[in-house]
């Protein structure tokens, strides 16, 4: 039953969920699914132009719709957005057939590779509007539990190499 099950990646912006998502899927033969990347597909726009036009709760009914529809898809790897498990639909969406993976990793990680996407054009809006790494601490403080909560397995991305994370998904998934 598991080999049909979908893997779901959840955890805080920047934390792997792409990166580690498209190796997982290459190495289990399976497609790779990233939640935002359809919203922006339906949306015909970025993230960030869909909040600043439309607002979060705009973004986030249409990030639910996109969970429920994806979810009832089998053998996937799932990337989600950082905030999907503030919705409990979602969540108990993505584990009706999926097994969960929490990518985590330090604030300060975090960061870094937040200013690299910044720096690369790939602007992610703001949470909260106060410091990054501010930012980082007082969002994580509030979906730490949730992504605890949500996880079946949690992996630090932060040290390391996104193949090797893949690795030890596979291993503890039984693939």
């Amino acid at each position: 039953m598991r080999d049909q099950m979908n893997i779901v990646l959840v955890g805080y912006r920047c934390c792997g969920k792409t990166t580690v998502g498209k190796i997982l899927a290459r190495k289990l033969n399976r497609s790779f699914v990233d939640t935002d990347g359809l919203i922006e597909e339906r949306e015909s726009s970025s993230i960030e132009e869909i909040i600043s036009e439309k607002g979060w709760h705009y973004f986030r009914d249409i990030e639910k719709q996109v969970v429920r529809e994806v979810s009832q898809n089998n053998k996937l790897v799932i990337g989600t957005g950082g905030g999907v498990v503030l919705d409990q639909d979602n969540v108990l969406n993505l584990i009706k057939n999926g097994w969960v993976v929490w990518l985590k990793a330090d604030a300060e990680v975090l960061k870094e590779r937040m200013e690299k996407d910044h720096s690369s054009g790939n602007v992610r809006p703001s949470l909260t509007g106060t410091n990054p790494i501010e930012e980082i601490r007082e969002v994580l403080a509030v979906r730490m539990p949730l992504y605890e909560q949500a996880g079946d397995f949690a992996v630090d991305t932060g040290r390391d190499d996104p193949s090797a994370i893949a690795d030890g998904i596979i291993k503890e998934f039984g693939g």
